[in-house]
């Protein structure tokens, strides 16, 4: 079967950020005027992780960052390629004479001005666009975006969502800051207390939200999508493993979620985390809680 012609958007893309954002838009209106397939390309894990040997934490997991590209920005193929030693020593001619334009069929690409690809990051954006004019190919080099007199960057991003400043990284992100993940079983503490949670287990590598607890917008398969309250942390009231877990409340949602994929987006955090002497003290604080999102969504 014949390779559609693509544009293509270079890039790891972790946020999927108002940066990213530029990228993206410029390879859907170049593919549209092309009659070309809007692609991006990316890595399964951080290249800077396999090169170093170091463990490091993303803003999404790699679903997320997928799915963000295509829902927000209408990317149609997003080509999540393995950063193994064969990628890592890629020259970086080979990377779009071989990779890109024969295997992926590109026909235009799209890169940030801080774009570095190829062996040991040979690739530059200046070098781009010398080898796309060669092959007769279109190139776009998109500029650094800034916000609010910051450039909008994911090692930013990651500083907010770490210290629990959703609100401000949602502003360079464009959008909430998400996790979406299959809902597991856990302890089941609330159906005891009355107040029924779903659970999500953090990805490796992905930052999760200073501990606390967050208002939150949870979206479901069917399309719905209900507000809650979100706690991150240990659960110190009732668990003493130290193990990390997303759980959800949704306000006025009677349902069983269990093996369903479910995106959470945090809105604004509300406290810290903390450890109540009693189950009764924590109901009563976790209805503060809803109450206190039921006042914020009543306003936005």
């Amino acid at each position: 079967m014949k390779q559609q012609p693509t544009v293509i958007a270079l890039g790891f893309f972790d946020g999927v950020h108002r940066g990213h954002g530029a990228l993206l838009r410029r390879t859907v209106e170049r593919a549209a005027q092309l009659g070309a397939v809007p692609a991006a390309f990316t890595f399964d894990r951080p290249p800077k992780e396999v090169v170093t040997g170091r463990t490091v934490f993303l803003i999404n997991s790699a679903e997320d960052r997928r799915e963000l590209m295509e829902r927000l920005y209408g990317i149609r193929q997003v080509i999540m390629a393995p950063f193994d030693r064969a990628m890592m020593t890629m020259g970086w001619e080979a990377f779009i004479t071989d990779l890109l334009v024969r295997k992926y069929g590109a026909v235009h690409l799209v890169a940030g001005h801080d774009y570095r690809f190829g062996y040991k990051n040979e690739g530059d954006p200046e070098r781009l666009k010398a080898k796309c004019a060669q092959l007769g190919l279109g190139c776009d080099i998109i500029p650094k975006v800034e916000h609010d007199g910051i450039t909008v960057s994911s090692t930013y991003i990651r500083t907010l969502v770490e210290r629990g400043d959703v609100e401000r990284a949602a502003e360079f992100l464009g959008h909430r800051h998400c996790l979406s993940q299959t809902v597991t079983h856990g302890r089941r503490i609330g159906h005891v207390i009355g107040i029924p949670t779903v659970n999500l287990a953090v990805p490796m590598h992905v930052s999760v939200p200073c501990h606390g607890v967050y208002i939150s917008r949870v979206h479901l398969p069917d399309g719905t999508n209900y507000p809650g309250v979100t706690n991150v942390g240990t659960r110190p009231t009732v668990s003493t493993d130290g193990t990390v877990s997303v759980e959800t409340y949704l306000l006025d949602y009677d349902g069983d979620l269990y093996g369903q994929r479910v995106r959470v987006e945090f809105c604004r955090r509300l406290r810290d985390e903390r450890r109540f002497d009693s189950l009764a003290e924590l109901k009563a604080q976790i209805h503060r809680d809803i109450d206190s999102a039921r006042a914020y969504f009543s306003e936005n």
